[in-house]
């Protein structure tokens, strides 16, 4: 069992403390195409709503996006990732009482979205694929979640994989801190997401869980985001079997998220944000009643 260390994470309305219990954030993809709900919330009155929801159902921030970045995603403008998301935020900067992350890969987007009422960047291409997101953040003084991804979402489950998964996810990551210590940002506003799905073979995701506090040797917050992925579907096919659809996969949600906040995970990225609430309460009991 490993004791993950605390930090404090310091956004524009408020500081949200990291270890001392697991934060939820919810995910809202306000997209056509994303691998689990994608049309569902794309109209901005359902994506408001949805937002409340899970606000309501227990998330401590609310993750959206506009911009799916499944395996074999066809990318989108700027334009058009700001079209989708910036009524939402401007709309719930006056009605959700927890914080805003925009997850994109573009610093217009990001500039934009802060403008609007975001207060948190999530990055899945670790700064590799617009560096100037960097400056954004630091000029806000916004968190930024780095996130590793083996090429992009078109090509990274092409194989060949990496031999050594844990050490290409730690030299990724490491590469990722470098670019946003250029870019001036403080070691402070950083967050790591080793990118479970992002350009792993199926069996190299659950490696990654189970070795997790390693990546506690990068000296920031860990988010972990397994919810509803594939790797999950096909590990709780029955032998031979197809693999389980996006909306069954639930309860090997619950058992990733449980393996990644005993792993040290502080923020778990989910879908199913009622249910997942209920799964990190018990999990970090089961955390706190270890010896340290």
């Amino acid at each position: 069992m490993f004791h993950r260390k605390r930090f404090r994470l310091y956004l524009r309305s408020r500081t949200l403390i990291l270890g001392e219990r697991t934060l939820v954030m919810g995910v809202l993809n306000i997209t056509p195409d994303s691998f689990s709900d994608g049309g569902a919330y794309l109209d901005s009155e359902a994506a408001v709503a949805r937002a409340l929801q899970l606000e309501q159902d227990g998330a401590d921030i609310v993750d959206i996006g506009g911009e799916s970045t499944r395996p074999g995603a066809t990318p989108v403008t700027a334009g058009e990732e700001l079209r989708r998301i910036l009524p939402v935020i401007q709309v719930l900067r006056g009605r959700l009482r927890i914080a805003m992350s925009v997850d994109t890969r573009r610093a217009g987007v990001a500039e934009a979205a802060l403008a609007a009422g975001a207060e948190i960047l999530n990055d899945v291409s670790g700064l590799r694929l617009d560096p100037r997101l960097g400056e954004v953040a630091r000029r806000a003084r916004a968190p930024l979640v780095l996130m590793h991804m083996r090429g992009t979402p078109q090509t990274m489950q092409r194989g060949p994989f990496a031999r050594d998964v844990v050490r290409g996810v730690m030299s990724g990551l490491r590469e990722a801190v470098a670019r946003a210590k250029r870019a001036g940002l403080a070691k402070s506003q950083l967050l790591l997401d080793p990118g479970i799905g992002f350009g792993k073979k199926h069996e190299q995701n659950f490696e990654i869980l189970a070795r997790l506090p390693e990546f506690a040797r990068l000296g920031c917050p860990i988010v972990i985001g397994t919810s509803r992925k594939a790797f999950l579907g096909k590990a709780m096919a029955e032998s031979g079997g197809a693999s389980m659809p996006p909306g069954e996969r639930l309860l090997g949600t619950a058992a990733t998220v449980t393996a990644s906040i005993l792993g040290g995970a502080h923020i778990v990225r989910v879908h199913d944000v009622a249910e997942m609430v209920r799964v990190v309460r018990v999990a970090d009991h089961i955390l706190d009643a270890t010896p340290p």
